[in-house]
């Protein structure tokens, strides 16, 4: 079974997220096991792999965001480890209208931190909120990252390759004293059981975990409390273009969908009944 660990060195050594780093080598080693062994995909021919692809889509019921997700781990394995550039264009899923993200309240955030019991798990899902992250970004995050003194955080190769400063919360303070003194991090603010870093999938659990015993029943995910935090933020009237760049979003168009859930304006807007004399 082909393990891909010389492309992910070269993914490692070229600066790859280190979550892309991952995702890429376990979607591959996925379509390598369904391939089985007798069919290396090194061996296949472009029309075979497209082939598979549209094989495991339908096999494995794969998400549209998966699917293109594999269609990039191929793509660039094969750019990068035998110089052969694939057109995945038949295969590659038509773009869909991009949802209206499900929001969490105040209330309902206030739920989720309430009944993460664990210091360290309650320090790293108050993070992702109060200061927008992703969780990558919050993975990531190192303790010289922060700036006590000028109070402002670093948040270093997310998203797209770009950096971005956002300010650290007085609130965040106590906590964060309180997790560092107990856990004594090093080098990453949140170190893993027996790795340097948190894991992913580990945090996921945690979040719904907390959603669980919260009595939340909305369908969200842990990305979920960074659109909490900016839909919070604009119901608070923040300006659209700060919140974008808090965000770290390339466009303001990515930002724009949060004025489609902020309560501000749909509190605010006319009813037709009220035109009824």
């Amino acid at each position: 079974m082909q393990t891909f660990d010389d492309f992910r060195q070269l993914m490692t050594i070229k600066r790859y997220a280190p979550n892309t780093i991952d995702s890429y080598r376990g979607l591959l080693i996925a379509f390598q096991k369904f391939l089985g062994h007798d069919h290396p995909i090194d061996e296949l021919q472009d029309r075979q792999i497209k082939e598979a692809v549209s094989e495991v889509v339908v096999a494995k019921s794969l998400a549209v965001a998966t699917q293109k997700q594999l269609l990039s781990a191929l793509k660039l394995y094969f750019k990068e480890m035998h110089r052969r550039d694939l057109d995945f264009y038949s295969v590659y899923p038509r773009v869909k209208p991009r949802p209206i993200p499900v929001i969490l309240s105040t209330q309902e955030v206030g739920a989720i931190l309430s009944h993460t019991k664990n210091l360290k798990h309650k320090a790293m899902l108050t993070l992702i909120y109060a200061l927008g992250l992703r969780s990558g970004e919050l993975i990531n995050l190192k303790i010289s990252d922060i700036d006590k003194h000028r109070k402002l955080v670093h948040i270093k190769s997310s998203k797209n390759k770009k950096d971005r400063i956002i300010p650290f919360p007085d609130g965040l303070g106590e906590l964060l004293n309180k997790y560092y003194k107990e856990y004594q991090p090093t080098e990453f603010l949140f170190n893993g059981q027996s790795t340097n870093q948190y894991h992913a999938q580990s945090l996921r659990k945690v979040f719904h975990k907390s959603c669980k015993l919260a009595g939340i029943n909305k369908k969200v995910t842990l990305h979920s409390l960074r659109h909490a935090y900016a839909t919070h933020l604009m119901d608070a009237g923040t300006d659209l273009r700060v919140i974008k760049e808090l965000l770290g979003h390339n466009s303001i168009k990515t930002t724009l969908i949060y004025t489609h859930v902020t309560n501000k304006t749909l509190q605010h807007l006319p009813n037709p009944l009220d035109f009824i004399k």
